[in-house]
């Protein structure tokens, strides 16, 4: 199944020039032929063909469903943008295709990426949701420091994976909640400053295993682990 991605859909849809384009000359898609679209929020539409245009491709919308959510948990992850764009870019990829509903990247201390293209970083998200068949895109909130991050009121279980030595549970062996937030620091690691204040806010240390991973694998590994419970 081809999925498309329409903001508000209303009876009639008017497609880009480019999805136009890709729908007609790509998909070879002809007057009468079937469309796929949600709108990120879980509606799931069906959409026919009336004219195949590819500069401005025309649908009439013939029947609305309301997809559930693929996962069966709430997760925020809380993670500090890391110095290389790509490797970000590919956590919030991957992240979307496992099941994740909330994204916050962090500035800590040690960050070394302060700035993020939120606009990019959102195309990002949409296409993963697409190609992984999801009908619901996860939450991409502003940067925000931690000390400022950690202050907010969050309703759920909350966790830090750093890379100090202390008391930590496998973050497999915890129990599945309902609502989880993850804070995954920058490469060198949250500060211990940082994560004595984290751990005075109510957050459990956890591990995400023996090996030292790079911000972005941390945060596949949380979002996996979460998944699999």
């Amino acid at each position: 199944m081809q999925l498309f991605y329409l903001e508000n859909p209303k009876d009639e849809i008017i497609l880009s020039a480019e999805e136009s384009k890709h729908a007609t000359k790509v998909l070879r898609k002809k007057e009468g032929d079937i469309l796929n679209f949600t709108d990120g929020k879980g509606d799931f539409y069906k959409a026919e063909i009336t004219v195949a245009d590819s500069r401005k491709c025309r649908l009439k919308v013939v029947s609305t469903e309301q997809k559930e959510k693929q996962h069966n948990y709430h997760l925020h992850i809380a993670i500090a943008p890391t110095k290389n764009m790509d490797r970000f870019e590919w956590f919030l990829e991957k992240a979307t295709e496992i099941g994740i509903d909330e994204i916050t990247p962090i500035i800590c201390s040690r960050s070394e990426r302060k700035v993020i293209k939120t606009e990019r970083c959102t195309r990002i998200l949409l296409s993963a949701m697409k190609q992984s068949l999801k009908f619901h895109v996860p939450k991409l909130n502003e940067a925000i420091s931690l000390n400022d991050f950690i202050k907010q009121d969050f309703e759920g279980t909350k966790y830090i994976a750093h890379c100090e030595e202390g008391n930590k549970t496998e973050l497999k062996e915890k129990k599945k909640e309902k609502r989880t937030l993850m804070l995954i620091g920058p490469e060198g690691d949250f500060s211990p400053t940082e994560i004595e204040m984290v751990l005075q806010n109510q957050f459990k240390a956890v591990s995400l295993g023996t090996s030292r991973l790079r911000t972005e694998t941390a945060g596949i590994i949380a979002a996996h682990t979460i998944n699999i419970k």
